[in-house]
């Protein structure tokens, strides 16, 4: 996201769009890629409370989020795109806000990987995932990415 902050991310976070919504797709190679044809779609402030529940030590991934919604919504699958979206509002309205955060840092990308559209960038999001005490590790040589070590075992479970 540009300008961040020029943005109330915390007006962001409660504007609901008309969400939580199912929607029918019917393009087939998405039908085939995703399971099914019904996509949720979760209003952000939804993001926000799960990733609130994740206590100090464990880890989230978006989409670990997106499976809790799609088994919570009865739909075949969470809209990813929004997904990630909203998980950055997430962590942009928890860094404007002074009091109440949200401990976003422990929500993560796919295999465990750090978001760098996070307040602060992966070193923000490193430095309070190892205060937690998580490794993180850093992959590739051109295209460096940066992981918490065996992130799976740290994983909390949505119920």
């Amino acid at each position: 996201m540009a300008n961040e902050d020029k943005k109330d991310f915390n007006a962001m976070l409660v504007d609901s769009k008309d969400m939580p919504k199912v929607q029918i797709i019917t393009d087939e190679k998405s039908i085939k890629k995703y399971g099914g044809d019904k996509m949720y779609f979760a209003p952000p402030i939804d993001y926000d409370k799960v990733m609130r529940l994740v206590p100090c030590g464990k880890l989230l991934t978006v989409g670990t989020i997106r499976d809790y919604f799609t088994k919570q919504s009865g739909a075949d699958f969470t809209e990813p795109i929004t997904a990630g979206i909203f998980v950055s509002i997430v962590a942009w309205a928890s860094y404007q806000r002074t009091e109440d955060k949200t401990p976003y840092w422990r929500t993560l990308k796919a295999n465990g990987e750090l978001n760098a559209k996070y307040p602060g960038g992966i070193e923000a999001q490193k430095e309070m995932l190892e205060k937690e005490g998580h490794i993180v590790i850093q992959k590739g040589r051109t295209n460096i990415k940066y992981y918490v070590k065996d992130y799976e075992k740290a994983l909390f479970t949505l119920k």
